[in-house]
């Protein structure tokens, strides 16, 4: 009785952990792919973050895309897009530490000259 309560509390721990790296791993993509969209010449940054907040919408539902901000920089080696996106950690299934978890995806700015 009691390894049976043992095996299966860490069954459910090994599946939470793999859909806490599942979200984090889907709202990284979701923030690279928003990156290089809002780099692309002629799109705004306000077009990257709805590109961001559309493939968390798809994936995860609209509760993950609520906190997306996108920051251009130039850090000598040229212009890059930055677009971090802050979400919930989850802890027990989907529920879990609002804010928790925070990705940033960076592309280099494509420049027509």
């Amino acid at each position: 009785m009691l390894v049976s309560i043992l095996l299966t509390t860490l069954a459910l721990a090994v599946v939470q952990l793999a859909l806490a790296l599942h979200v984090r791993n889907t709202l990284l993509d979701a923030a690279a792919e928003g990156a290089r969209y809002a780099a692309i010449a002629g799109t705004t940054d306000g077009e990257g973050a709805e590109r961001t907040r559309d493939l968390i919408a798809a994936a995860l539902g609209d509760a993950y895309g609520r906190d997306i901000s996108v920051e251009r920089t130039d850090d000598g080696a040229g212009p890059t897009v930055a677009v971090t996106v802050r979400a919930t950690l989850p802890v027990v299934g989907l529920l879990g530490l609002d804010r928790g978890l925070e990705v940033t995806g960076h592309a280099a700015v494509e420049l027509l000259e």
